[in-house]
């Protein structure tokens, strides 16, 4: 039978994986405490040799690191075809380095699109009502002291707008369209089969957008070209008081130029899951009180990473059984 590997944690579909390759492919565990382990033990002889897909969560970087180009290359002389990656995101895979070596990646979109959408919404919330602020202060017993109505806005009838409309971003318009709120987006093109409330702005309308915007959501995946999109040029073209809601990658948002606008006031609140360089967070985040700040938890939650691992796993069995699986990445379709 074929092999298959099990790169980072499987917690939640253990059993749906032993129905999966009973009978189909011997599953072999990836518990390499390094990368110079793992890669020894991808040549011939060794626990990996001749894996022809893995099924992988990010959590295995924590110990062989990325899948760069030296992995991908490790992985091709194994025999590997199909990466499997357990995320929409999929940032940690070097997806040319895939291409060069004919290795199709999959991702699991949709499946994360109801608890990255209510992060979002939470950290949009939360950074109009200065609801983490509240808390804080709660629990250091300033009740409300702290806290200014004049700092604080309804959802109702504000715009929000959402840079990247795919499957999470059409959730959070949905939820956001029921206060309701109005919704505006820009894509590389326009989306097909969007409710009529769903206002789109093309690239040559994009300044115009951003002028009418109370809340700029970012839902953009991490590529060369997105790295650092949302920079000096676009918060500053963002109505003043604006808030920055951030629930893609880290690095796809200036950094520097999202704190010099909070520090001058052109920002009226940010709402982030996501860091450049995590676990870290800058920790001038925590000098705003109008900063919510959350540990890369959009989809913490059992129901969401039950439905990703499945899925993950799904697209493995398929290639196996039908010679190609779902969710290939854009970049290899």
């Amino acid at each position: 039978m074929p092999r298959v590997m099990i790169c980072g944690n499987l917690v939640w579909a253990h059993k749906e994986c032993e129905q999966m390759f009973h009978g189909l492919a011997d599953v072999v565990v990836m518990d390499s405490p390094s990368r110079a382990h793992f890669l020894e033990n991808l040549k011939p002889g060794g626990k990996y040799a001749g894996i022809v897909g893995t099924y992988r969560h990010n959590v295995s970087a924590d110990h062989i690191g990325i899948f760069d180009k030296e992995i991908v290359d490790a992985l091709a002389a194994a025999g590997l075809k199909w990466i499997a990656h357990n995320g929409a995101g999929y940032d940690q895979i070097d997806v040319a380095a895939c291409k060069e070596k004919g290795i199709i990646v999959s991702n699991t979109p949709g499946a994360v699109d109801d608890a990255t959408a209510t992060t979002a919404l939470y950290l949009m919330i939360s950074a109009l009502r200065q609801y983490s602020k509240a808390e804080r202060d709660a629990r250091a017993g300033l009740w409300k002291s702290q806290l200014e109505s004049g700092n604080a806005h309804d959802l109702t009838g504000r715009t929000l707008a959402i840079l990247g409309l795919g499957g999470i971003g059409m959730r959070l318009a949905e939820l956001a369209h029921a206060f309701p709120m109005r919704i505006v987006y820009h894509n590389r093109g326009k989306v097909e089969d969007t409710p009529e409330w769903c206002e789109y702005f093309p690239a040559e309308k994009l300044d115009e957008m951003l002028a009418q915007t109370d809340v700029l959501s970012v839902h953009v995946p991490l590529r060369k070209d997105t790295e650092g999109l949302v920079g000096e040029s676009m918060i500053r073209k963002l109505k003043k008081g604006a808030v920055i809601v951030n629930t893609a990658r880290g690095k796809v948002i200036d950094e520097e130029a999202m704190i010099r606008a909070l520090e001058d006031g052109h920002l009226g609140a940010i709402g982030l899951d996501v860091y450049p360089d995590e676990p870290k967070i800058n920790p001038r985040f925590f000098d705003f009180p109008n900063a919510t700040l959350l540990p890369h938890m959009g989809t913490e939650t059992c129901d969401s990473q039950k439905k990703m691992e499945i899925r993950a796993l799904t697209n493995l069995s398929d290639f196996l059984t039908k010679g190609k699986g779902n969710d290939i990445v854009p970049e290899l379709v």
